[in-house]
């Protein structure tokens, strides 16, 4: 299937109790899935999904009440739920034992998903993931604490918030048209609630309850992480790699959390040294 980065349309939807996920794939070959973490989407991997699918076939997604998918009052966009997403997603696309790419958030979930719901994975990358305790800001619980009151704020304060809050996840200053990316699905009377429903949900006990059996990963692990990342210092980055890859950490200069956006060559150029070749895949 060939999807249409131009656009960044996802055109395939999968429906997960009361929700719909959107999905899509481009190119052929072995199957490369890419998570994404918080608060993005499936645009983050722009500069990246089309080179790589030029041999593979790249599955993006979008994590329940993100992006394209559902948003409704009341859902659960947990890590819980999005882990148990992930697996019935690649269940339902028939990828028993694909490559995964996965960000922040969807580090967590991939992780999740393999340790907790049974997804095999052929090997896994991790970019700046949400692995270890602790993690969640200030503003975090400041949101959890009020979600109400931070999801009825006038458009223009939500504006200002969430552009801040997105202009913090790269080290380099964001292109107009990637911040307009990254903020689009955060507008509106269903975008602003699903914005704070998301960080009001946002839960340690998720990475909790999975840290201790990060040796048990059934597949090879490599680590990125960008060594200006200001959301996840570098040095959880090195402990994370003691705990699962044998202390092998790719350090990204000048990067920040958003290495897509700040050093999108160098996710490329790990894939492309630690991904078995498409025809050794394929076999």
């Amino acid at each position: 299937m060939t999807a249409a980065p131009s656009t960044g349309t996802l055109r395939e939807r999968f429906a997960f109790g009361d929700d719909v996920v959107a999905f899509d794939s481009l190119g052929d070959g072995p199957p490369l899935v890419m998570a994404h973490g918080t608060p993005f989407s499936s645009f983050v991997w722009r500069r990246i999904a089309p080179i790589l699918a030029v041999e593979r076939r790249v599955v993006l997604f979008d994590l329940i009440g993100y992006g394209q998918s559902s948003k409704r009052d009341g859902q659960d966009v947990s890590l819980g739920r999005q882990g148990e997403m992930l697996a019935a997603l690649l269940k339902h696309l028939g990828l028993d034992r694909p490559d995964v790419l996965a960000h922040d958030f969807g580090g967590a979930t991939s992780l999740r998903a393999h340790l907790l719901h049974g997804a095999d994975y052929r090997s896994l990358t991790l970019v700046d993931p949400v692995a270890l305790a602790p993690w969640g800001s200030p503003f975090v619980r400041h949101v959890r604490e009020h979600e109400a009151a931070f999801s009825g704020m006038p458009d223009y304060i939500h504006e200002a918030a969430l552009d801040a809050y997105l202009k913090g996840a790269a080290h380099r200053p964001l292109a107009a048209d990637a911040l307009e990316g990254y903020a689009a699905p955060w507008r509106g009377e269903t975008g602003r609630p699903a914005f704070y429903r998301q960080i009001a949900q946002m839960d340690q006990r998720f990475t909790d309850e999975i840290e201790t059996r990060y040796g048990d990963v059934r597949c090879p692990v490599q680590l990125l992480w960008g060594d200006r990342d200001a959301w996840i210092p570098i040095e959880r980055g090195e402990e994370l790699a003691r705990r699962l890859t044998g202390g092998a950490l790719i350090r990204v200069p000048e990067a920040g959390h958003l290495v897509q956006e700040d050093a999108p060559e160098a996710i490329v150029a790990a894939l492309l040294r630690f991904l078995p070749s498409p025809q050794l895949a394929a076999a």
